[in-house]
C-alpha cells in the first residue's frame, strides 16, 4: 500500500523543481549539431569531441560523488551549474573545433557533478518525509516531467531564436536561466540522512563505496543496466541529430524534433510509476521494441520513420532509467547513495567512451545510417539484461511480524530494520538474515556500525536535571 504523499514534500520539493527548470532552459542544445557544423564539425570529430568529456566526466564522478555523500548535494548542484555556465560561455564564443572541444570538456564537469545527485536527493527527501521509498518513482518521475517540460521549451525557442537570429546567440541566451537555477538550489531545503551518523575518515568512506560497487553482485547486476541505458540513451541524444542533418532537414524542424526527444524524459517519468517492468511479459515487450527501433534507424532512410525510432527509444530508455535507479538507491544507505549512483554515471562514460569513436568512423567510413547496427547491438544487450533484472528481483520488502523472513535480506529491507535489530527485539528468523546479510554486505555493516556509534554516543551524554520552580 502507497503512503499518502504529505503536503509538506511537495512544498519542500518545489525550489527543487524549479532549479531543475531553470537548469533545463538550454537553448543552445537543439542547435548544438548545426552551429558545430557551422564552426567545422564532422562526423569523425563529433565523436573526437564526446570522447573528449566523456573521458573527463569518470574523473570528476565518483569523487564528486563522495564529495556530495559528505559535503552537501545541494552545494555540489550549485557547481554544476556554474560548470553549465563556463561551457556555456566558451562554447558560444568558439570558431573552431578546438575550442568547442574545450567547451565540451567543461561540460563534462557538469555531467559529473549532477550525475546521480538529484536522483539521491529526491530519493531521501521522500524517505525521510514518508518513512519509505515507495513514492520514490512518483516523485523522480514529477522532476523529470518539470525538467523534460524545459527541455521541451528551450528546443522550441532554442530552434526559433536560431532561425531568427544565429546559433550562436542561442548559447548567451541561456546564461540568464543557468545562473537563476543556482539561487533555486540554493533555496532547497535538502535532506540529512546521509549526514545522520558520525563521519568516518575520508579513505574509509571512498573505500566503502568502492566495495559496495565492484563487490556487491546485486548492486553490479543493476549498476550495469542503469549504465548501458545512460550509455545508449547518451547515443541516441548525441548521434541523433546527425541523422537530420544527413537527411537534409530543414533547420526549423531541429527545435520540434529536440522538443519531442526531450518530452520522452517527462513521458517517461509519468509511465515509469504505471508500467510495472517487474513483470516478465513487459520486460520482454520492452526487450524487443528497444533493439526494433534502433534497427529502424539503420535501414529507413524516411525522417519521419527516424524521428519517430528516436522518440519511441528515448521513451522506453527513460522509463528503464527510472525503475534501474530505484532498485539502485534501495540496495544501499543513504551514506553513500550518492557516491554509488555516480558509479553508474562513471560506468555509463566509461562504455560510451569507445562507442562514441565507434560510431564517429563507422559515420565516417560507412555514412550514419550504419551507426544504427552499432545501437541495434547495444539496445538488444540492455534488453537482456533488463529481463534478467527482471527474473531476478527481489519480492517487495514485508512486514516482519507477519511473514516469513526471506533468506537473503536485500539492503532497503535491512535499513527497514535496524532499529528493532539494535532493540533485540527482532523474531529470531528474521535476526539471522539480517545477521546473515552483515556477513556478505560491506555497505550495511557500516551503517550498522556508524547508527550503533551514534546510539552510544548519544547514550553516554550526561543528563541535566530539569529545574524546579
Amino acid at each position: 500500500m502507497t503512503a499518502a504523499t504529505p503536503r509538506t514534500l511537495a512544498r519542500r520539493l518545489a525550489p527543487l523543481q524549479v532549479a531543475m527548470a531553470m537548469q533545463g532552459l538550454i537553448l543552445w542544445v537543439p542547435v548544438e549539431k548545426l552551429f558545430m557544423s557551422e564552426i567545422g564539425f564532422t562526423p569523425a570529430s563529433v565523436g573526437v569531441m564526446a570522447a573528449a568529456y566523456a573521458a573527463v566526466v569518470p574523473l570528476l564522478e565518483v569523487p564528486s560523488g563522495v564529495l556530495a555523500d559528505r559535503w552537501s548535494r545541494n552545494r555540489i548542484m550549485v557547481l554544476a551549474c556554474v560548470a553549465l555556465l563556463a561551457s556555456t560561455v566558451i562554447g558560444g564564443l568558439s570558431r573552431n573545433v578546438a575550442t568547442y572541444v574545450v567547451a565540451a570538456m567543461v561540460l563534462g564537469a557538469y555531467f559529473a557533478l549532477s550525475s546521480g545527485t538529484v536522483d539521491s536527493v529526491v530519493y531521501d527527501t521522500v524517505l525521510e518525509e514518508t518513512g519509505s521509498s515507495e513514492l520514490y518513482e512518483k516523485w523522480i518521475g514529477r522532476v523529470r516531467m518539470v525538467e523534460s517540460g524545459a527541455f521541451v521549451v528551450s528546443a522550441l525557442a532554442g530552434g526559433a531564436l536560431a532561425e531568427a537570429t544565429s546559433a550562436r546567440a542561442t548559447y548567451f541566451a541561456t546564461l540568464p536561466f543557468a545562473a537563476a537555477a543556482i539561487v533555486a538550489f540554493l533555496r532547497f531545503d535538502e535532506p540529512r540522512l546521509h549526514q545522520a551518523s558520525d563521519v568516518t575518515s575520508l579513505r574509509s568512506h571512498v573505500a566503502l563505496t568502492l566495495r559496495t560497487i565492484t563487490r556487491r553482485r546485486d548492486v553490479l547486476r543493476v549498476l550495469l543496466l542503469s549504465a548501458l541505458v545512460a550509455m545508449l540513451s547518451q547515443a541516441v541524444f548525441e548521434f541523433g541529430p546527425l541523422w537530420l542533418v544527413v537527411l537534409a532537414a530543414p533547420a526549423i524542424l531541429f527545435g520540434p524534433y529536440w522538443a519531442a526527444l526531450m518530452a520522452t524524459l517527462g513521458v517517461g517519468g509519468y509511465l515509469a510509476a504505471k508500467v510495472d517492468l517487474s513483470r516478465t511479459r513487459v520486460a520482454l515487450a520492452v526487450a524487443v521494441l528497444a533493439p526494433a527501433t534502433t534497427a529502424t534507424l539503420a535501414l529507413s532512410l524516411s525522417l519521419a520513420a527516424v524521428v519517430v525510432a528516436q522518440t519511441v527509444l528515448a521513451l522506453l530508455l527513460a522509463v528503464v532509467a527510472i525503475s534501474a535507479g530505484k532498485l539502485l538507491h534501495d540496495a544501499v544507505p543513504s551514506t553513500i547513495r550518492a557516491g554509488v549512483s555516480s558509479g553508474a554515471g562513471t560506468a555509463s562514460w566509461l562504455l560510451f567512451l569507445p562507442l562514441s569513436l565507434a560510431l564517429g568512423w563507422l559515420g565516417r567510413a560507412h555514412g550514419v545510417p550504419q551507426t544504427g547496427w552499432v545501437l541495434t547491438g547495444a539496445a538488444a544487450l540492455v534488453g537482456a539484461l533488463l529481463v534478467v533484472s527482471t527474473r531476478l528481483a527481489r519480492p517487495a520488502p514485508t512486514e516482519p511480524d507477519d511473514a516469513v523472513p526471506p533468506a537473503d535480506l536485500a539492503c532497503q529491507e535491512l535499513v527497514e530494520l535496524v532499529t528493532d535489530l539494535l532493540d533485540g527485539v527482532l523474531p529470531p528468523g528474521w535476526r539471522d538474515s539480517a545477521e546473515a546479510h552483515l556477513a556478505d554486505c560491506d555497505g550495511c555493516t557500516e551503517y550498522v556500525r556508524q547508527i550503533r556509534t551514534t546510539v552510544a554516543a548519544l547514550g553516554a551524554l550526561p543528563t541535566q536535571p530539569v529545574p524546579s520552580d
